[in-house]
């Protein structure tokens, strides 16, 4: 069972930064495909930002320039650096991992919560 270990979030100022982890343990395949995903109270979850099987990063148009996803895969770690924080980046931020053959995200964190204020 894959489990996912989010840390990082806060709160932070516009025009600030963070940056979120993301520790991956208990798979017995080949190292996972991730990505991190947001969403706030009555809005759908949507994709922040994910590595593709081929390893190129896709991010959302809303934080394309501001945002960077990265991993250690000798740390099992994911990162999302966040930068040029706006208020309406503020969401509870999960990470999510899926067998790189699916296309389905199969295992979640339990997320974490960034509030950025004006």
């Amino acid at each position: 069972q894959v489990q996912l270990a989010e840390s990082g979030g806060g709160s932070a100022q516009a025009f600030g930064s963070l940056t979120l982890s993301c520790v991956a343990s208990g798979y017995t395949y080949s190292a996972p495909c991730m990505g991190w995903f947001r969403q706030v109270p009555a809005k759908e979850r949507e994709a922040v930002a994910v590595i593709e099987n081929d390893r190129r990063k896709t991010y959302a148009d809303s934080v394309k320039g501001r945002f960077t996803i990265s991993d250690d895969p000798a740390k099992n770690t994911l990162y999302l650096q966040m930068n040029s924080l706006k208020p309406e980046d503020t969401a509870m931020y999960y990470c999510a991992a899926r067998p790189c053959w699916s296309d389905e995200y199969e295992y979640w964190g339990q997320g974490t919560q960034v509030t950025v204020s004006s």
